[in-house]
């Protein structure tokens, strides 16, 4: 039978064919050539052509299966790179695109002999984060080219930068409230009252020297200009609280020891409240810097609170061992001893008991190791000491629950 004529609707047709995928089962992948049918393919596989190809094979299988699934291999990750870059994909939609292309290498030629087998390897050889769900295999492309390293290594170091300045500015009010202690003691060391002794037989002496003021209202009568200076000096010494009040005949004496140690309070709580004040606003700072979306650290205790893996790991606590791309994580069961890989919407964090250490894992003071002082059942919160660091011995009040977990 022979071939149909240029431009006829048979000729149309099989150009048509030529041009689309083909089965895959009458492909020969060493030829790259693509048969219609079987009787093709049988009548390829019996060319002198096809032979040669075949003895070639022979000689050296190792080489061609090698190149074979080196091509392969690298035509998928390319078009994950290029196309999806660091987002998490499914690896059989990437597959569906790759096998698009008319001359692509077949899988059916490479050492893999199924997708998921591929996809384990690059997991395990570190090229892409891999994870099996219910909708199937997950690959997440981990960027290792110069420039992501170095925006990265530019993030660290800004991130680094901006938590010396913190811990400084902290050493710095650790300081100030210190020297305020201090200088509260050393005036109380100062004024020690003690018990009036006196001597029966000596006379009492007191010895009082009063200012006394020169008043020409006794003269020449009190001026209506002098009574409103007067008023006005009263009223101004009411307000400030000066050392000296005057009694009835006009002189000034000293005020009484209750005023002055009333007035030293309010001072001492005015410095105080100052760096309260000074100690929020660095807390706030903190709580905006370090408040994040994602709070899975490693070693802390969880609860497993979805039904996706079935009813044995509902409620059940694990601990988490290995954070991967910050939103999920590797945690082994505590009770069954089974690891998986979850997300974090699928877990919740654990309260322990009054004085257990817990980690905080969300908040301005992210990271930070605590012990667990008080439980506030009826606003959801408690009372944490901070345990290590800098920061040792701080006293937090209203933490969230959802932002400390127990520590395994």
């Amino acid at each position: 039978m022979g071939r149909a004529e240029v431009g006829t609707p048979k000729y149309l047709a099989n150009k048509m064919k030529a041009k689309g995928l083909q089965k895959l089962r009458w492909y020969c992948q060493m030829c790259e050539k693509q048969c219609r049918d079987e009787n093709g393919f049988k009548c390829h596989t019996t060319s002198e052509s096809h032979q040669r190809q075949l003895l070639l094979f022979a000689d050296s299988p190792g080489k061609f299966l090698h190149s074979f699934s080196k091509e392969f291999s690298d035509g998928y990750m390319e078009l994950l790179r290029r196309r999806f870059g660091t987002k998490r994909t499914n690896a059989n939609k990437i597959y569906q695109e790759y096998i698009a292309d008319k001359n692509h290498i077949h899988m059916n030629a490479t050492r893999w002999l199924t997708l998921s087998d591929y996809v384990k390897w690059l997991g395990r050889t570190g090229q892409v984060i891999a994870d099996e769900t219910e909708k199937g295999w997950f690959v997440t492309y981990i960027d290792r080219s110069p420039e992501a390293m170095e925006r990265q290594a530019k993030a660290d170091r800004k991130e680094k930068m901006e938590k010396d300045d913190e811990e400084r500015m902290m050493e710095f009010i650790e300081k100030q409230i210190e020297k305020t202690k201090s200088k509260d003691g050393s005036h109380n060391d100062e004024e020690k009252y003690t018990e009036l002794k006196r001597d029966e037989e000596q006379p009492l002496k007191l010895d009082i020297r009063l200012e006394k003021k020169f008043q020409p209202e006794t003269i020449l009568g009190t001026s209506a200009l002098a009574k409103k200076r007067l008023k006005q000096e009263k009223r101004n010494d009411e307000n400030s609280g000066s050392e000296y009040e005057e009694d009835d005949e006009g002189f000034k004496k000293p005020k009484s020891i209750k005023l002055e140690t009333q007035s030293r309070s309010k001072a001492s709580t005015s410095s105080t409240s100052a760096l309260d004040d000074i100690i929020k606003m660095e807390e706030q700072k903190k709580e905006r810097a370090n408040r994040k979306d994602y709070w899975l650290h490693e070693g802390i205790v969880v609860k497993f609170v979805s039904k996706s893996l079935g009813e044995k790991f509902y409620k059940q606590k694990a601990v988490v061992q290995e954070v991967i791309d910050k939103y999920r994580a590797k945690v082994k069961f505590l009770d069954t001893g089974e690891k998986v890989k979850v997300d974090q919407a699928h877990l919740e964090t654990v309260i322990p008991a009054i004085d257990k250490h817990i980690l905080v894992v969300n908040g301005a003071y992210r990271g930070s190791e605590a012990i667990l002082k008080k439980l506030d059942e009826k606003n959801y919160c408690v009372t944490i000491e901070i345990a290590r660091g800098p920061l040792k011995g701080r006293i937090v009040e209203k933490v969230q629950y959802e932002d400390i977990s127990k520590l395994y």
